[in-house]
């Protein structure tokens, strides 16, 4: 059963890891990667990706993205947004601790935000503009 406006969007606020999916080059499937990302119902999803990063490239080529979070314990359910790339800017050491803040315990936000810093450079900050949504619950299993 398709999930209506509002839990489609409760649902992908909660902390998963998105698969991200973009063009790629012709003759070559579309680029998957897995990925964090922030959401708030009503909002813009964002994430943040390396400034010289290939995702980066083609989000910027093809204009357009998907995210697509699932769980199949303890229910089988997923929702898949896709939309526009827009507002592209640089990203922040707090956009990158709001985000590690999403996913990891708070003793590990800090050390995580060190690291990333160090490690993957500059981040540019891309938000989605939902404009299709496909949303599935199957309930528990």
């Amino acid at each position: 059963m398709a999930l209506s406006t509002s839990a489609r969007e409760a649902f992908l606020a909660e902390p998963h890891v998105a698969a991200l999916s973009v063009e790629a080059e012709p003759g070559r499937a579309p680029l998957t990667v897995p990925i964090w990302y922030q959401y708030s119902p009503g909002g813009r999803p964002w994430l943040l990706t390396g400034t010289e990063s290939r995702k980066l490239q083609l989000i910027r080529a093809a204009g357009r993205f998907t995210l697509m979070v699932d769980e199949v314990t303890p229910r089988l359910m997923y929702v898949a947004v896709s939309g526009d790339a827009v507002d592209m800017v640089a990203g922040t050491r707090s956009d990158l601790q709001e985000m590690a803040s999403r996913y990891l315990p708070p003793q590990a936000v800090e050390p995580y935000v060190e690291m990333a810093e160090k490690e993957h450079g500059p981040q540019t900050k891309v938000y989605l503009d939902p404009q299709q949504w496909v949303s599935l619950d199957l309930g528990s299993l």
